[in-house]
C-alpha cells in the first residue's frame, strides 16, 4: 500500500499493510513502521481506497465537489440564522 495523500509526511512511500478497520474516528488502514509498531492512517490517504471519479476527472483544477459546496453553504445558513 502507498500514501497517496500530497501533504502527509509519508507521501509516496510504500508501507506495509497490516489491516483495514471501520471504526469510532472513520475508515482507517494500518501498517507498520520501521520499528515494527502497528499505525493508522485515514484508508482515503492511501492507494487502498479506490480514487474518487470526481478527482481523476478534475485533475487537480477544482479542488471542491459541488455536494461539499453545497454541505458548506447549508451550515454557514444555518450558522447565520
Amino acid at each position: 500500500m502507498s500514501v497517496t495523500h500530497p501533504f502527509h509526511p509519508l507521501a509516496g512511500q510504500v508501507l506495509q499493510f497490516v489491516a483495514r478497520w471501520r471504526c469510532w474516528s472513520g475508515d482507517v488502514v494500518f501498517y507498520l513502521d520501521e520499528q515494527g509498531r502497528r499505525r493508522p492512517i485515514p484508508a482515503a490517504w492511501t492507494d487502498v481506497v479506490a480514487d474518487d471519479p470526481f478527482r481523476v476527472m478534475a485533475a487537480g483544477r477544482c479542488p471542491f465537489r459541488t455536494a461539499d459546496l453545497v454541505a458548506l453553504a447549508d451550515l454557514i445558513d444555518r450558522r447565520t440564522l
